[in-house]
């Protein structure tokens, strides 16, 4: 059943106005990440992946990442849009958070600019979008991150899981 959204204000998205399947968009906002105040990855090459129910998912460039901090993974997944996904490790000095990210190596067709770009669950990472840090999208699957930007409700709290 879907939720009535919450009405969106200026300079706002409602997340309910997003596509399915899913729009992909260029974005210049400025994306850094850190892990213990050390940095992981900075960009304002990033795209956003925008799907009904879900905040935005940002997919970075490999290029934007501190070079050796991204590892191979154990583990895949299916996405009935955009394809196999393969999962990444971060890797910051003597820490490691291990399957924190995911990349589409070879995405299906319509999300061919997921290539050679990386997603990350915000949980342990610090990821700012222009200044804002952002919250990550609740639930142990998703890797949407909430910023003020959006509105919802969002997909991903107990009860929504047939959103």
């Amino acid at each position: 059943m879907r939720p009535t959204p919450l009405p969106a204000g200026p300079g706002q998205e409602s997340v309910w106005d997003y596509p399915r399947p899913p729009r992909v968009e260029k974005t210049p906002e400025l994306v850094v990440v850190t892990l213990g105040g050390l940095p992981v990855a900075t960009t304002t090459d990033a795209v956003r992946v925008l799907e009904t129910s879900h905040p935005p998912v940002y997919y970075l460039p490999f290029d934007a990442f501190e070079p050796g901090v991204l590892e191979g993974a154990v583990g895949a997944s299916v996405c009935e849009f955009k394809g196999v996904a393969s999962y990444v490790s971060v890797r910051v000095g003597d820490r490691l958070l291990s399957r924190v990210g995911w990349t589409y190596p070879r995405p299906l067709p319509g999300y061919e600019i997921l290539t050679d770009r990386v997603a990350l669950y915000a949980g342990d990472l610090r990821c700012t979008v222009d200044g804002e840090v952002v919250q990550p999208q609740a639930g142990e699957f998703y890797g949407g991150w909430i910023t003020s930007r959006v509105v919802g409700p969002l997909k991903g709290s107990p009860g929504t899981r047939g959103w």
